[in-house]
């Protein structure tokens, strides 16, 4: 575990650019604190230290007029918008994945889960007034490459979604500004997408006539057509797409490994069970390793993009080894599988496991 400005102790992955898991345990709170949010930078030249009042957010391309924002405007000619959405790396889980596959090995805790207060983006392009035949909008932040060949880091949404009124620019996380690490001093909020959208320390929007074909859209986080997000090591889909929305899937966040388990008592066990805003139907436990489900109780929903906790209590009967199983179902029906594997580890959905010990 390490420390970094505004961050608690954390799992380090990284350190060129920093990369940051959250603990486990984190996640007992329905919203996870900025000081233990995970991070994720992929260009190592991150800013540390940024001047608000000289600080502008740039909207240009196809606009009527060109805006160069500054943090006051933002905070006084739009209205606020609030959202609570979970971010999460498209790779979280990927320690995960067998065959083991390259990138980041992260465990469970990319991911976290906040309170957004911001400005509609829709709010900011109408300002700018956008131009008739738009199809893209591209992000960039103030992250960049030590090497002048690496492509820089850019995102785009077509049009529609991205005045679809809920994307946000977001300039307080939990009631405070940004960490630094977390994306200083605005960040683009994509609800129900990876967190690869969510751009940090946002500087310029550029909408555009024609689609974007830049590094971090046609090469970068692809991921192939099925739904599933599933395709074999022997036989890579040979079409692939940009990832995009969450996939269903449930974690557990009590018990741990380090916690005694006792025969004949109460054990509590709890999770969270997540997907793109299709909603959580149920959650189900199974204690024999997937023979047999029990449902748990699932908590009010926080909003249609946070997570959604379930809780269920466990009375052992015997001494023994335990295996666990969680699995959710959307409310589309879909349930989640026992196996996937993708060539990136990107957007585990399968089924988590857990051995527990009851003494």
């Amino acid at each position: 575990m390490v420390k970094y400005p505004e961050k608690g102790e954390m799992q380090l992955l990284t350190d060129r650019p920093p990369q940051l898991e959250t603990p486990l345990n984190i996640f007992r709170q329905d919203f996870t604190p900025n000081e233990y949010f995970f991070v994720r930078w992929h260009l190592s030249q991150i800013v540390t230290k940024i001047d608000v009042d000289t600080f502008r957010l740039y909207i240009g391309g196809a606009v009527d007029k060109p805006l160069a924002l500054s943090m006051n405007d933002l905070k006084t000619k739009f209205a606020a918008d609030s959202i609570v959405a979970l971010a999460i790396c498209s790779g979280n889980s990927r320690g995960t994945f067998n065959p083991k596959v390259p990138g980041t090995q992260w465990g469970n805790g990319a991911m976290g889960n906040a309170r957004w207060k911001g400005v509609k983006l829709k709010d900011i392009l109408a300002m700018a007034g956008v131009k008739p035949g738009a199809l893209n909008v591209t992000f960039q932040g103030l992250d960049r490459a030590p090497l002048a060949g690496t492509p820089a880091f850019v995102k785009s949404l077509d049009i529609g979604h991205a005045i679809d009124g809920e994307v946000m620019v977001a300039y307080e996380m939990n009631g405070q500004p940004l960490p630094m690490l977390n994306g200083y001093p605005l960040k683009l909020v994509v609800p129900g997408w990876y967190a690869t959208y969510w751009v940090g320390s946002l500087s310029n929007i550029n909408v555009l006539t024609d689609t974007f074909h830049g590094f971090w859209m046609t090469k970068a986080y692809q991921v192939t057509k099925d739904p599933a997000l599933n395709e074999s090591p022997d036989s890579l889909a040979k079409t692939t797409v940009p990832i995009s929305n969450i996939n269903l899937h449930s974690i557990f966040v009590e018990p741990d490994a380090t916690q005694p388990v006792n025969a004949g008592k109460q054990c509590l066990i709890e999770g969270l069970a997540f997907n793109d805003g299709t909603g959580i139907q149920k959650v189900e436990l199974s204690f024999d390793d997937g023979k047999t489900w029990n449902e748990t109780r699932l908590n009010p929903e926080l909003g249609k993009y946070s997570w959604r906790r379930w809780k269920y209590d466990w009375v052992p009967g015997a001494a023994g080894m335990y295996h666990l199983c969680v699995r959710a179902t959307d409310n589309n029906g879909h349930t989640q599988g026992n196996k996937q594997w993708n060539r990136s580890g990107y957007g585990r959905g399968f089924i988590e496991h857990l051995d527990v010990n009851v003494k």
